[in-house]
């Protein structure tokens, strides 16, 4: 079973979601509030979060931002605003997904179960140690100069593809079709504002260089 907190003034639809969710053994408890989600997901054991953007208090783009500060938990943003840049936005703060509202709650079960394969996957026994970057696959952590790197999921990814060929050029399309979750309809956008916040949690080593024209290839720390 998975535990999941979702946060969104609409009080009906996370009543009708909590008894749709229990179809798929999963529990779902709601906040209505930022400041009551956030109080509930410090005390842990959730898997994930969905996170409407129109809140009260603060926005939803600023409650992601706050949960990534403490926390690498997948997040999918919900929002009655299908803008392409609001979908920018949410990835650039660390979302791993996006759905517009309104939508049907198989879709949403769908890019839940989704995210959480990604979470999973692992690599049993295989670690990376490429200078001072260290990725332990079981654990799905990376390490740089022994500090833990706080990555999104996404992040991770894309950090454990391509450091995973070094010397390997991938082209946008190529990292679009293995992390599955970013919008094909802002694909390339998406992909550079991910390279761009992974090379700054690298700092102050550049490890990821542009291959003008084509795509991203790793190659190393250079201080």
């Amino acid at each position: 079973m998975y535990k999941i907190l979702l946060i969104d003034d609409d009080e009906r639809l996370g009543e009708l979601l909590q008894e749709y969710f229990a179809r798929f053994n999963h529990r779902l408890e709601c906040a209505t509030r930022p400041s009551t989600g956030r109080e509930m997901l410090a005390l842990g054991g959730f898997d994930l979060v969905i996170l409407d953007v129109m809140l009260p208090e603060m926005d939803g783009f600023e409650v992601c931002r706050e949960i990534r500060k403490h926390s690498d938990v997948p997040v999918i943003m919900l929002t009655a605003r299908g803008d392409v840049m609001d979908r920018v936005v949410g990835l650039e703060l660390g979302a791993d997904d996006y759905l517009p509202k309104p939508f049907e709650p198989r879709e949403l079960i769908a890019r839940i179960q989704n995210v959480l394969k990604r979470v999973q996957r692992t690599t049993h026994g295989h670690i990376l140690q490429l200078g001072p970057l260290r990725i332990e696959l079981e654990m799905r952590r990376a390490l740089l100069a022994e500090t833990e790197l706080a990555l999104s999921t996404m992040e991770y990814q894309l950090l454990e593809l391509l450091a995973g060929s070094p010397g390997k050029i991938f082209t946008r399309d190529e990292i679009l079709n293995q992390l599955k979750g970013i919008d094909a309809d802002v694909f390339t956008r998406s992909v550079d504002i991910l390279v761009s916040r992974l090379r700054q949690k690298l700092e102050p080593y550049s490890m990821i260089k542009t291959v003008r024209g084509t795509g991203y290839v790793f190659v190393g720390p250079d201080p």
